[in-house]
């Protein structure tokens, strides 16, 4: 049988992860015995390696991941019938060993060419903003992305076009549902694009969102600070920010989280509000104007080479599966502790993801204090969520658990592997920029795109979204780069997906090998060289987290 078969990830784990498919009766050998499956195991799901009593405890990862409900055999399926969600409790800090850095000489010198800021940070993109501070605005911040991004060159390029038209015409000669169901709507085409005048800005990006108003005065100064985040991004040239009024997210509420988080801020930026103006037409006026003498002053920045140190790199995951935790997320972790070794600065975000290895973390922390902060975060945000009615247990989704992920401890041990081995350096809190280097634990919730657009908010330069069902989630100013956990997802979806890990399970790379290639695409990215599909696609998500509400 195929060495790559199963997988027993830890020694002290009860249950095995299928690698491929496994008819029932099969017999696997783990570890020098032989176990015989009871039934048909698909491939990303687990099995018992020996009998499980009714309360006993499943291990995976070295941790517990559920509790068995119901006696479960040597060979069975663990599955949403036998199993619920459990994970160990977490008390203080016991100081782990000392980090064994990995081999990292070979990228010592090596630079990226990035977008130097006057703070001392570095992009790896340079964008404009435009932005509203409430919800009234979004319709005026979609009349400036029709004026301006066609005529700059800054429209989404696509492969193919759909031309409705084909439906239509159908429809007027009286084609049947069946005939415009066959019709051909979706044409191939050249990729043409207005030649930009400003060939230094790589985007215009209009973020619209539903807060500023309504909600309570707390919402609305996390909004203020989140899009503080995105205005003094090093991956932003400068801003155009659209205020009503009236609004709770005042301009003056905005202005002081700017002044918090970047004290001097320098780069061009324009607050305008619609109350003040003599009318629609003579505001919409005055901000394409200023947008444009912002676009000339950002264009006269141009690349230059910095040290990879200037590197901030979210981690993140979405659609997850059962190899998950076995490919993509560790060889990803694998990446996060070079670029820590480097010196470089690494996110890992998504609290109800980490529940369950809450004292692995710990125990990583520099500190006493980084620990406290980080246990602190993680009850506060699990008794928000119980109390409107929800918890951690309810975090996986559908697709998650057909695809493996039983319980949320499951799903929290593969996901954590994001954040390799390295020491935790720092705790942060929902929109708190990220300063120290090395492996940074950013509270926010396991939604993909709020923690992808929290992630931005806190530095991210770049950011590596492992996934195994697929997923074309993007983020405005920081590049996406995609990961897919197998093989089958990467052919199938090459439009989205940048890296496939899916040779890990075959026995085809290491986790190490695939980590360096993460690493090197990372570069590539932070360079401008390589374009992430997300990129190319238009793939601009944003959406602002209210605490308490989202798993």
């Amino acid at each position: 049988m195929s060495p790559n078969t199963v997988l027993h990830i830890h020694p002290i784990d009860n249950i095995a992860v299928a690698l491929r498919d496994l008819p029932a009766n099969d017999r696997v050998r783990i570890d020098g015995s032989d176990v015989q499956l009871q039934q048909a195991i698909p491939a990303k799901h687990k099995f018992c390696l020996n009998d499980i009593a009714v309360g006993e405890p499943l291990m995976m990862y070295g941790v517990r991941v559920g509790t068995a409900t119901e006696a479960i055999p040597a060979g069975g399926l663990i599955a949403v019938e036998n199993c619920v969600h459990a994970a160990e409790h977490y008390a203080r800090r016991v100081p782990a060993q000392p980090w064994q850095a990995p081999e990292v000489q070979q990228w010592q010198g090596t630079t990226f060419m990035g977008y130097h800021r006057e703070d001392g940070r570095v992009g790896t993109a340079n964008h404009w903003l435009v932005v509203p501070l409430v919800f009234c605005e979004n319709r005026n911040i979609r009349i400036l992305q029709a004026s301006l991004s066609d005529a700059l060159g800054y429209a989404t390029d696509r492969a193919f076009s759909v031309d409705v038209r084909e439906l239509v015409d159908g429809y007027k000669k009286g084609a049947t549902a069946e005939q415009l169901l066959q019709a051909e709507i979706i044409h191939s085409r050249e990729q043409q694009r207005q030649a930009r005048p400003f060939q230094h800005v790589d985007g215009i990006k209009f973020l619209t969102h539903e807060g500023g108003c309504g909600g309570t005065r707390q919402d609305a100064e996390a909004l203020c600070e989140l899009l503080a985040g995105y205005i003094t991004h090093p991956n932003v040239a400068g801003a155009t920010v659209l205020s009503l009024g009236c609004q709770h997210a005042q301009i003056e509420l905005l202005q002081r989280a700017i002044d918090k988080r970047a004290p001097g801020f320098a780069r061009p930026l324009y607050l305008l509000e619609q109350q003040k103006s003599r009318s629609e037409r003579q505001f919409i006026e005055q901000a394409v104007k200023q947008t444009f003498l912002g676009l000339i002053d950002a264009n006269a920045c141009q690349r230059q080479p910095a040290p990879l140190s200037k590197l901030i790199v979210g981690l993140e995951c979405g659609g997850s599966d059962g190899f998950s935790g076995i490919s993509a997320n560790p060889a990803l972790g694998h990446a996060s502790d070079l670029l820590a070794a480097l010196g470089a600065t690494t996110i890992l975000s998504e609290f109800p993801e980490l529940h369950g290895v809450e004292q692995e973390l710990i125990n990583r922390c520099v500190s006493d204090a980084v620990a406290d902060q980080f246990a602190g975060l993680m009850r506060t945000y699990g008794e928000r969520a119980q109390a409107v009615g929800s918890g951690f247990e309810m975090n996986p989704s559908p697709g998650n658990i057909k695809d493996g992920l039983i319980t949320d401890a499951m799903k929290s041990a593969g996901a954590a592997r994001k954040g390799g081995s390295s020491p935790v350096t720092d705790v942060l809190d929902y929109t708190e920029p990220a300063t120290c280097p090395g492996l940074n634990l950013l509270c926010t919730p396991g939604n993909d795109v709020e923690s992808t657009t929290a992630l931005a908010a806190s530095g991210a330069n770049v950011i590596v979204f492992t996934t195994g069902l697929g997923t074309p989630t993007g983020n405005p100013v920081a590049p996406v780069l995609k990961v897919s956990t197998n093989t089958t997802l990467y052919q199938r979806m090459r439009d989205i997906i940048d890296i496939d890990a899916g040779p890990i399970i075959a026995g085809e790379a290491t986790l190490a090998s695939k980590g360096e290639e993460i690493l090197e695409a990372i570069i590539q990215t932070a360079s401008g060289v390589f374009t992430p599909a997300a990129v190319r696609l238009g793939q601009d998500d944003f959406i602002p987290w209210k605490r308490g509400v989202s798993l």
